[in-house]
């Protein structure tokens, strides 16, 4: 494609409110992109039936100019420009009812491989929710081909999924609320490098030119939720970005999963009420999504590792397992006081059972189950 037909393209982006639906409507009655912008206010005025910004030939022109810096950002860049005709636009964000006619992106990753998953979650998670996170994306990455992690590049349980998908050496998909001139937040700039760098990419629909604000971030959530056969809600309070991106992917006919939490635990709360409302589904382990999406798993039929590592248990350490596994999370002192063994026993044997990945070490010298 010349240059000229993809300034075309990246300005009729650039009018407020062009989403795929509406792109459509006009370039149907319009023969291209360039007619749009080259049209007259009074021929368009009639086709639209109204007279809006849209309509007047100052607006478009602003977006026809901006749209020619833009394309110098672009090719300096490498930036590679996904309009929503190219057969490479992501098929499944083409479905959902607002998707933007242009993506921006760094990075090779293919944005329609076989299993798509987004994973979203409070930015203040948990160790619960952090160990969560990194043994699902594990898991289906072992049990699954072809698979891409997609989420926002925040802090907490989005940076989380980012990170396990790389030790993994799977794809992960960051999609930001800004232009691709930076990086956001900036403290996982190095991130983002590695993520282009192992296969991923850092995807975004607005320009460099565009202004980040909060709304960004909402709208952005759209693309999250679009691209993915489904969200899973790892944690979240009662409210937050990552119960609309649920609700966002719900309203896309997507399934929706969500991590269930202890009653009363503030990010969990979120999570706990899709689940009782009936807007996600209770998952626990990569097989519970896999079985409802009806997923074909490469998982051989050898035991899981938690029923491998359970039987090697020796008679304390069993105890000590049943004890936890009751209490939830439970502090060595009561720990200790339960099993009827003293605190430098128990510590012995809480130490070797995190390091074999059975249970999880707490701030405070509390436990809880892996």
């Amino acid at each position: 494609m010349n240059d000229i037909d993809l300034t075309y393209r990246i300005a009729f982006g650039m009018i407020r409110s062009m989403g795929v639906d509406l792109a459509q409507k006009f370039l149907a009655v319009i023969p291209s992109e360039k007619d749009f912008f080259d049209m007259p206010d009074a021929e368009l005025q009639a086709i639209t039936s109204s007279r809006s910004r849209i309509t007047e030939k100052s607006y478009r022109n602003a977006c026809l100019e901006k749209a020619q810096h833009e394309l110098d950002f672009i090719e300096k860049n490498g930036i590679a420009v996904t309009y929503f005709t190219d057969s490479n636009y992501p098929r499944r964000l083409l479905n959902a009812s607002d998707s933007p006619i242009v993506l921006f992106s760094l990075g090779t990753c293919n944005l329609n491989a076989q299993h798509v998953v987004s994973i979203v979650g409070t930015r203040r998670c948990t160790e619960y929710g952090r160990h969560y996170c990194t043994a699902l994306v594990q898991q289906l990455t072992e049990q699954l081909d072809d698979v891409v992690i997609v989420s926002g590049l925040a802090y907490g349980t989005d940076i989380t999924a980012h990170r396990a998908a790389m030790k993994c050496d799977v794809p992960t998909v960051a999609v930001q609320a800004c232009g691709l001139n930076k990086i956001y937040p900036a403290e996982h700039r190095n991130d983002a490098v590695e993520i282009v760098r192992r296969g991923g990419a850092i995807v975004s629909d607005y320009t460099s030119q565009d202004t980040l604000h909060r709304g960004n971030f909402v709208a952005r959530n759209r693309i999250i939720a679009g691209l993915s056969d489904c969200t899973i809600v790892v944690e979240s309070a009662e409210k937050g970005g990552s119960l609309i991106t649920a609700h966002i992917a719900q309203s896309y006919d997507r399934d929706v999963f969500a991590l269930p939490g202890r009653v009363g635990d503030e990010y969990s709360k979120g999570c706990n009420r899709l689940i009782q409302n009936n807007q996600a589904m209770l998952i626990t382990c990569a097989d519970d999504l896999i079985n409802a999406m009806r997923w074909e798993s490469k998982k051989s039929n050898k035991p899981t590792a938690e029923l491998e590592m359970f039987p090697s248990l020796n008679a304390e350490e069993q105890k000590v397992v049943d004890i936890i596994r009751q209490a939830g999370d439970i502090h060595i002192n009561t720990l200790a006081e339960r099993a009827g063994m003293p605190v430098y026993r128990i510590m012995s044997t809480v130490v070797e059972l995190d390091c074999r990945g059975i249970i999880i070490t707490l701030p405070g010298c509390r436990y809880t189950m892996a």
